[in-house]
């Protein structure tokens, strides 16, 4: 299996902010890879940090630790570790000095002669010696690291500016004499530093000769080439020449405004918030071409009619102001100011969240189609788990700043290990009432689920892609938990259709008269008397012809009583 391209890295990332004389850790140590083209989701609770790790990626805020990279150019580093490296190791060596020490005190007491005084204290000089240069170097290593850090997180995009023109210069240099002179003036430049350090790491004069000498040859041939450019020797003809120079300076004052910081947007939570009502849905999504160094209208009209077109919007569109347009249709005007640049991340902040569950999933489906079209990669951040399990393919799961848990979407919704993400599972509705009568939802809380007293977690691999914020006790648990076999579903056995037997019919006959009642009990004997008249049957029948004259002389002396009654009230 090939070997996935990571488009964005980030390892420790830390964003605290200060609060009085105490410090909020809204993101702590939170690191995780995302590979281009796929949808990575970031789901978690509101105020448990996925916001501010969207924003402290795309610069929007000076991270407090760790580091951000993008195409692997760090992009965004704190210092906060570094320094706080250098606080322990300087701690650290007082520490040890002071054991030492005491030790040296301790051994002098015991000492006898004055000769051995003084091989103690020369023992314990050359250990202090030793722990403090150990410590210099470490103090000299973290604070190269801080100065690094500093200039990464101010310059990222300077230094992306310069080599995008260098490899403009590269493009035009056959062709263009100027571009070509830039060219190798860079070259030797370069080759200049290269012997100067050369000599610097030379012990004698012989060596340093011998790299005179090198270096002189490799100078003089790019010198020659350089005057060549200058003297012109290129053959162009002067309409060619000029073209072609008009259209090297235009790629070059657009590489020097490029910015890394370009190949990633953003799409904002609420829409309204993030259009300004003052500027018309052209003058929005063009905004990022202007900035860019972009002058031909002609050409940015162009680009903004087919982001409109790509997002669902219509030319005339572009006219009109965010105010007069629906909650979906903001969220699309965003989606198309995010895509105008050709970025490579879409940092997708909650983007349905505001709206209503029809729009969400037009929404949802146009990132999708844009994805496909345009080849993105997607941080979609959102605490709604059925959409994040229909649109992710990986999801991480944070809870107060930390990630807890990250994996497949599948396998996430498979086999969720850490409590809080079992509880944020059990948090889902589904459109099913019986299922629904019988949900229950699992309560996580931490100070009852974890006993980190002694043994402190951290992010570790359970399986492969499967990563879980746990110490070594739970971490052997889940473990044992995922490669537990899981017991084969026994079938019940398919019923076997017997022939029908004389007794069980009757049987059943018998079983059936009774439970639907007299009415069939009665069928059937006036069935079976028929079939075959006996003794008993004509004792019944006179036994009923009895009766049914008894009955009918009851009636009728009923009837001549209340035929008296009624003369004895006419008469009286």
């Amino acid at each position: 299996m090939a070997e996935r391209e990571v488009l964005l890295s980030v390892q420790h990332l830390e964003q605290f902010f200060k609060m009085g004389r105490h410090q909020l850790k809204a993101v702590n140590d939170v690191s995780f890879d995302i590979y281009k083209g796929e949808v990575f989701g970031l789901v978690g609770e509101s105020g448990c940090g996925k916001t501010t790790t969207g924003r402290s990626i795309i610069r929007l805020y000076d991270i407090t630790g760790g580091s951000v990279y993008f195409r692997d150019q760090r992009i965004a580093a704190g210092t906060r570790r570094y320094k706080e490296g250098i606080k322990l190791a300087v701690e650290g060596l007082k520490a040890e000095v002071r054991e030492l020490n005491s030790k040296r005190d301790e051994e002098k007491k015991t000492a006898g002669t004055g000769a051995d005084v003084a091989a103690i204290d020369a023992k314990y000089a050359e250990l202090i010696v030793q722990k403090e240069n150990a410590c210099k170097i470490e103090v000299e290593r973290l604070s190269e690291e801080v100065k690094r850090a500093k200039f990464d997180h101010k310059y990222c995009n300077r230094e992306y500016a310069k080599a995008q023109q260098r490899a403009v210069d590269a493009k035009y240099a056959d062709r263009v004499p100027l571009a070509a002179k830039r060219q190798l003036e860079i070259q030797l430049a370069a080759i200049n530093a290269e012997r100067d350090a050369a000599k610097r790491k030379a012990l004698t004069e012989e060596e340093k000769e011998v790299l005179d000498v090198k270096y002189s040859v490799m100078l003089s041939t790019k010198e020659a080439e350089l005057k060549a450019v200058a003297e012109g020797q290129i053959a162009a003809s002067d309409e060619e020449q000029k073209a072609l120079l008009k259209e090297y300076k235009d790629a070059r004052r657009l590489a020097g405004k490029d910015r890394i910081t370009n190949k990633m947007q953003m799409i904002f939570q609420d829409p309204i918030a993030s259009l300004d009502p003052r500027m018309t849905v052209r003058e929005i999504i063009a905004e990022g071409l202007i900035i860019r160094g972009i002058r031909d209208k002609a050409y940015i009209d162009e680009q903004v009619y087919k982001v409109l077109d790509l997002v669902g919007l219509v030319p005339e569109h572009a006219g009109r102001y965010p105010h007069e347009f629906s909650g979906g249709q903001r969220q699309r005007i965003g989606i198309a100011r995010a895509i105008i640049l050709n970025p490579e991340l879409i940092i997708a902040d909650e983007p349905i969240s505001a709206l209503d569950v029809s729009i969400q999933a037009q929404v949802i489906n146009l990132l999708n189609e844009l994805r496909e079209r345009l080849g993105l990669t997607i941080l979609f951040i959102a605490h709604d788990l059925s959409v994040v399990k229909y649109f992710s393919d990986r999801i991480a799961v944070m809870y107060f700043g930390n990630l807890v848990e990250l994996t497949t979407s599948d396998e996430l919704f498979a086999h969720p290990l850490h409590p809080y993400t079992r509880s944020l599972l059990s948090a889902i509705p589904l459109p099913d009432p019986h299922f629904e009568k019988q949900r229950k939802r699992i309560t996580y809380n931490p100070l009852v689920a974890h006993d980190y007293t002694e043994d402190k977690p951290s992010l570790r691999e359970v399986s492969p892609g499967h990563f879980v914020h746990c110490n070594q006790a739970e971490f052997e648990r889940y473990v044992e938990e995922l490669n537990k076999p899981q017991e084969p579903v026994v079938e019940a056995p398919a019923p076997v259709e017997e022939k029908p037997v004389a007794k069980k019919t009757t049987a059943k006959k018998s079983t059936t008269a009774k439970a639907s009642g007299s009415k069939t009990a009665k069928a059937k004997d006036e069935t079976d008397s028929k079939a075959k008249p006996s003794t008993s049957t004509k004792k019944t029948a006179a036994s009923n012809t009895t009766a049914e004259k008894k009955t009918s002389t009851a009636s009728k002396t009923k009837t001549s009583t209340s035929t008296a009654k009624k003369t004895t009230k006419k008469e009286d």
